[in-house]
């Protein structure tokens, strides 16, 4: 088999460390692995596959022996380094919102829109965690019956605000058991026992731009005229985004045969027996890589509707394994 030399941009960041975690995991055929990242974590040190590697500073000229290179190291980074990687000869797969509206760039969910990978020039896009799991699952139903309109709402984990949000968390659980005022500085409110309405910042429209990004890019991947309406909310969870999703499509919904072409969706795992209590929840969904969907229901509010409930590992699915597969689909496709 064919191996490659593959970077990774903003190594030592969450998302970062979640991709290596996961070319470990994936055994993908790598020749040798560079860690680029900002100056400063120049020469630290992380092992993978049982070798000690050091970090090196991400810049022109670092990618000009690379095949491919993961990038999660921010807006600013890969607005001034993914076009240099291209030129050097590098296929980028981007992490950041930089690219993913940009009518050159393929906005890509394997399980999804492979086929957009054919018109790469050299950047693709990894879409909004929260988009990612949604289009997953939206998918199979949207095959089977057209969706006309999407409502959804989020409860999303703070890792999606990367570590210090992870830490405010934490310190403000110590706070309360400690039983002294709880600070904040990440969110504009107190997480803890939370609920906030309020991700990314707000437009003239009155949705945040995180609510956007999810309207715009389910067009963008899987159909332009589905209707999208979105709100988004951050919730007192560690990892794992939940969705509550209500769907109104054009032929008549079958129940039964959604749960069966769910249930044999690649990368979709039906988790649907309320009766036992069995759902999809945030808390059993770390480290694992599928998109979870259960809660399914017939919506008798519209002639032909259908409630979901879709969790994900917001970390994996939702950036670094959505990457890795991009990865992984332009080899088998002879992209690279």
């Amino acid at each position: 088999m064919k191996k490659y030399n593959v970077a990774v941009v903003g190594a030592m960041g969450a998302v970062g460390k979640e991709m290596l975690k996961t070319l470990e995991r994936r055994s993908f055929p790598i020749n040798e692995l560079i860690l680029l990242d900002v100056s400063s974590n120049v020469g630290k040190e992380i092992i993978f596959n049982g070798k000690t590697l050091e970090v090196q500073e991400a810049k022109a000229g670092a990618f000009k022996d690379v095949d491919i290179a993961l990038f999660s190291a921010g807006e600013d980074a890969s607005r001034e380094l993914a076009p240099v990687a291209v030129s050097e000869g590098c296929k980028v797969i981007d992490n950041s919102s930089t690219w993913r509206m940009d009518d050159k760039v393929p906005l890509v969910v394997p399980e999804v829109n492979p086929e957009a990978l054919r018109s790469n020039k050299g950047i693709i896009a990894n879409p909004n965690c929260t988009t990612v799991q949604m289009v997953v699952a939206l998918k199979p139903i949207h095959d089977l019956y057209t969706i006309k309109r999407v409502i959804v709402s989020t409860y999303q984990a703070v890792s999606g605000s990367g570590q210090k949000a992870i830490e405010e968390l934490e310190n403000q659980a110590s706070e309360y058991t400690k039983g002294v005022d709880i600070t904040n500085s990440v969110y504009p409110h107190q997480i803890l026992f939370n609920a906030i309405p309020h991700i990314d910042t707000f437009l003239e429209n009155g949705y945040s731009k995180e609510e956007m990004k999810m309207i715009n890019e389910t067009h963008k991947i899987l159909d332009p005229s589905i209707k999208v309406s979105s709100t988004a909310v951050r919730v007192a969870v560690f990892r794992g985004h939940s969705e509550s999703i209500n769907i109104e499509t054009e032929k008549p919904i079958n129940i039964f045969e959604v749960k069966d072409v769910l249930s044999k969706s690649k990368g979709i795992v039906l988790i649907d027996n309320p009766e036992q209590k069995i759902y999809p929840m945030a808390i059993d969904c770390k480290d694992k890589f599928d998109v979870f969907v259960g809660r399914l229901r017939v919506d008798k509010s519209v002639e032909n509707g259908l409630n979901m409930w879709v969790v994900s590992d917001n970390l994996l699915k939702g950036a670094a394994l959505n990457a890795v597969q991009i990865a992984e689909k332009m080899i088998e496709m002879d992209l690279v």
